[in-house]
Parts: structure tokens; sequence; C-alpha cells
């Protein structure tokens, strides 16, 4: 089966009316690698229907008999830049989606992430279900999607069963740079997923999705969970779960399928070309099994936090009261509410009002997300230069974001 992607791509975080391609440009067709070209023409479809052997094939892309591209097999062949420069003027110049995917692929070396799922028929037009069903499935693919890849970044950055808020804003900020194309009626989706930057992401999820399917399979032969202790080595955790079960819900079955950019070879441990995972509805038991024990078992952590008191609340005017602090040091998450006595509360109040931060240990507890510090002992100030204090009431301004702050934490 080939994958045709979009005619356009979009940031997988934007919600808005769908971007063309990156402008990245025809490429020099003094670095293209032959090669590569031809991987990538052969993955979207293209198909090689003759050409001299050893010295340059002859490409047509699906459906269409009428055009062909030459592309040599290697450096080699003594027209080997010209041929390449008529090839990608082409290519720039064609209107198919496979053609400016191809060029994509050329330009920003992408592994590529692609989702099917089996939606259950119903009234169709031309591109799917119709009116409010279509947008609703669509929707629930493009979340599901993004929901893996983050937990994908999140197990690229430490393994657990649960992370919650913990190393949250730095897995999203590493999905900026994928891009995905529309899916009509929500059956399909593709992500282009930038090596630079981007790999550990999809290897990490690669490792993580046949684990969970290994982990799956071992539940319902045996009736064990352990297999999911050991999965989270490899990547698997609540947030993959919750991901996964987002993703079958409501269709027949769902498919998972990668592909590495050729440009960038096969990373260290990984199949050349990995086997699709599928995952059906009579997973969906065991998958919220899962992320309930990942939930239940993954332990408070001890940590010791500065941060900058952002909210104070306490019920009569002596005693101790609740705090909010913004992160600045020593945990991955952008907020913690802490319950202070008297005295903690006292010192973390006159901090605020002069401007400073405040250290603080205590525990992470899995509750709310792991933003809540219990047994809060040791609140001390910590002290600042005047730049110092500028520099950090012009940061907390500048990162305040109202989406960090959750109802529950209220």
């Amino acid at each position: 089966m080939h994958w045709h992607g979009p005619h356009h791509l979009e940031p997988l975080s934007s919600p808005s009316e769908y971007a063309d391609f990156a402008e990245s440009g025809t490429p020099d067709p003094l670095h293209v690698d032959p090669a590569v070209l031809g991987a990538l023409l052969h993955r979207h479809g293209w198909q090689r229907r003759g050409g001299a052997a050893g010295r340059y094939g002859r490409w047509t892309p699906p459906g269409r008999r009428g055009t062909s591209l030459l592309v040599p097999e290697n450096r080699a062949f003594p027209d080997c830049t010209d041929l390449l420069e008529e090839a990608l003027t082409a290519l720039s110049h064609s209107g198919l989606p496979s053609a400016r995917e191809v060029l994509y692929g050329l330009s920003v070396p992408s592994d590529e992430i692609r989702w099917e799922r089996q939606i259950p028929q119903g009234p169709e037009g031309l591109y799917g279900p119709r009116g409010e069903a279509a947008w609703t499935v669509q929707e629930q693919l493009r979340s599901a999607a993004r929901q893996l890849l983050l937990a994908g970044a999140l197990a690229d950055r430490a393994r657990a069963g649960y992370y919650g808020a913990r190393h949250r804003a730095q897995a999203e900020r590493s999905l900026d740079g994928i891009l995905v194309g529309p899916a009509p009626g929500g059956r399909r989706l593709t992500a282009y997923v930038p090596v630079d930057g981007g790999r550990g992401t999809v290897t990490r999820l690669h490792h993580a999705l046949h684990a969970a399917r290994e982990a799956v399979d071992y539940r319902r032969a045996t009736g064990g969970m352990e297999a999911f202790d050991a999965a989270v080595e490899a990547g698997v955790s609540r947030e993959l779960a919750d991901a996964l079960i987002a993703l079958v819900r409501g269709s027949e079955g769902a498919r998972i399928a990668l592909a590495w950019a050729p440009a960038a070879g096969v990373p260290t441990g990984c199949a050349a070309r990995p086997e699709p995972v599928e995952f059906s509805p009579g997973d969906l038991p065991v998958l919220r099994e899962a992320a309930a024990r990942y939930t239940r078992d993954e332990p408070a952590v001890p940590v010791r936090v500065a941060g900058a008191v952002v909210r104070m609340r306490r019920s009569a005017p002596g005693g101790g009261g609740t705090i909010r602090l913004r992160v600045l040091a020593g945990a991955e998450v952008p907020y913690v509410r802490a319950v202070l006595d008297e005295e903690a509360y006292r010192v973390a109040g006159h901090a605020h009002l002069v401007g400073l931060p405040i250290r603080i240990s205590g525990r992470l507890q899995r509750r709310g997300g792991f933003r809540r510090l219990t047994e809060a002992a040791d609140v001390t100030p910590v002290p600042l230069d005047e730049v110092e204090r500028d520099r950090l009431m012009k940061s907390l301004d500048e990162s305040l974001d109202p989406t960090d702050v959750l109802p529950s934490d209220d």
C-alpha cells in the first residue's frame, strides 16, 4: 500500500487554515543524492519503469503514465547533475501532491509517521462522512496523533510511567517543527518530523509502540500486567496509553507506520523498515487498565525547587496558607502549589513583596499531575542583585501563560 500525502502541510499545533509546504525552494542538484531522490519517489508512489540498469531509471508518478523523470542511480553517471536539475525542475512545476512531498523530503530530511483509522461506514460524500461527523473524526485523528508524538517526546527526555506536567513544556516545544497534512474523512494522516531535532522523538515512539503492542498481547494471553512495567523503559507511559485509546476509540481499528528519512539512514537499534503497529477496539480495556496502573504506581518525587511566588491565599489573617510558585529551577513543571505553616507563609510573603524568589523542599505528588508539593519545608528567600531581580520580573511577565494554570490547581 502506498501512502499518498496531502497537497498542503501545516504545523502540527496549528488548528487554523492549512499552510503550504515550507518555502524551501527547489533543492540544489549539486547537493542531492540520487539514491535519496529515488527512495523518496518510491515511498510516495512513483514507479520505476525501465531505464539503463546501473545508470539511471525512468520514474512515473502514481496514476500518470504520460509523464516521467530520468533519475541517475549515482553520481558516477556522466550527466548526473543535469538529469537531477531537470528532474527537480519538473517536480517543482508539478501540481501533484507526491511531487511536493518529494521536494520537501529532499529539502528538510524528515522521518514520516502515518496513521490510518478504520472508520465505520455511514452516509458519505466525496471526502468521507458528511457535515459535523467528518469534522469530528478529523479532529479526533489529529488530536490522537499529536498525543502520540507528545508521548514520544516526553519519553525522549525521561522515562516515567506517568509524567503529568513534568517535561511537558519542553516536549511541546519540540513538536513545533512537525508538519502534517489534512485528513479528509479522518481516516489517514501523515506527519513529517525533521530529523534535526525530532529523530529522538520518532525513535522513542517506534520502540514504545512495539513495546505497548507486546504488553497488550501478553495481558490478553496470560492475564498479567507485568509486561507494562518493563515497557516503561521502552517509552510506554500513561500518556502513550491515553493517546492510543484516543486513536482507537470510535474506530474499528488503527494502524501506525514509520518510515525513516533516506538521507539520514536508520537509527541505531531500529529496523530499516519498521513493521506497522495495529491496535483494535479489543485492546481498549487493557490500555485503560495500563493507564490507571501507571498513574497509581508512579512515585512522588523529592525535590528542592526555586521559584517566584505568583499567588498567595489563606482563610484568615493569621496562620498558614497556600502559595503558587512559578518554578525557575529544580523541577520540570511550570508551576507548583504548596501549603505552608504560618512562619513559612510569612517568609514567602516577604519575598514576594520585595521581588525575590524562594527555595523550598518537598515531594512532588502525582495527584494533580505533579503540580502539588507536599511536606513543604526549608522555605528561604534567594538573594538577587537589582539587575537579576529586574530580569526575573520581566521573565515572569513574559512567560505567564494562563494555560499553564489548570482549574484543578485553584
